[in-house]
């Protein structure tokens, strides 16, 4: 790895975030960890606590999570797993892995209208992996994105209130806070108190949106088993670019979809985003 020296993070997001690079580029066997926590202004000590606070696992864990064996071994049964439903005694509730979801699609004239008339709100909050930045309505959540050094939160912002071009926004941090909080926190996941999400999108996009979510923490699918389970057996490719427009990131869980060789294909709010995500998640899966 090049330009260790100039490596210069702020936030302990902005670490793993370059950790994640370097361990992607080299993986978990040719990764010189005592060098490049050096060029982090870190122990090796340091940024393997750094790790295990942050998903509970060491480096080389975490690097061998998001390799591509993992990534294949998390697509054994997508089939089985994409035609199970997880249901809690609501028609409209899903599960998605020890998270709950309650969703329900806005009405086609809102969706067509843009937003016109909706009053809807939208902050900041810190997440795992970065400033989460969330649109809500008083039905719940409308949109998730992340900030970062590289992002900012004017930027995601912006990229979130297109899909509501005519609503009136008006920022809330403090009513955001405890929308994302549980999010977050798997201890606090509970059928009994369910993140509330409001889908707006074309009826092909939900379809897409509403087959993510049945598929758990630590799991994958392919956009092939995704059409196919939908009934659009050749459309893939339309598959893909409605995963890549989800409004309501990691909690309808765009990132658990890959190519069919198990690669980490692309990822609206960036690859580096979505190996830390799965990173993160089999760190859920091992403190079970």
């Amino acid at each position: 790895m090049n330009q260790l020296s100039t490596l210069q993070p702020e936030t302990d997001y902005d670490t793993i975030r370059a950790a994640i690079r370097y361990l992607s580029e080299n993986g978990p066997d040719e990764a010189d960890l005592p060098a490049f926590s050096r060029a982090l202004g870190l122990t090796e000590r340091q940024l393997t606590d750094l790790f295990r606070r942050w998903c509970g696992l060491t480096p080389k864990s975490f690097a061998q999570a998001v390799a591509l064996n993992h990534a294949k071994g998390l697509l054994q049964g997508q089939a089985s797993v994409l035609d199970t439903t997880y249901e809690v005694g609501l028609s409209s509730t899903s599960r998605l892995h020890d998270l709950f979801v309650t969703y329900e699609a806005m009405p086609p004239g809102v969706f067509r209208a843009g937003g016109a008339g909706l009053d809807m709100f939208w902050g900041v909050a810190p997440s795992p992996f970065g400033l989460a930045v969330v649109t809500a309505t008083d039905y719940g959540i409308s949109g998730l994105g992340f900030a970062d050094a590289e992002t900012s939160i004017k930027d995601a912002f912006a990229d979130l209130a297109t899909r509501w071009p005519n609503a009136r926004f008006t920022r809330d941090d403090a009513r955001v806070a405890p929308l994302v909080a549980p999010i977050f926190e798997p201890g606090r996941w509970s059928a009994e108190h369910p993140v509330r999400v409001v889908l707006i999108g074309t009826d092909f996009e939900v379809k897409v949106w509403e087959t993510l979510l049945k598929i758990p923490v630590g799991r994958a699918a392919t956009y092939r088993s995704v059409a196919n389970h939908i009934g659009r057996p050749k459309a893939s490719r339309a598959v893909g670019a409605a995963v890549g427009k989800n409004p309501i990131s990691f909690v309808v869980p765009c990132h658990r979809v890959v190519g069919t060789s198990g690669a980490l294909t692309g990822y609206h709010w960036g690859v580096p985003r979505k190996r830390a995500i799965l990173g993160w998640e089999a760190g859920v899966i091992s403190a079970r």
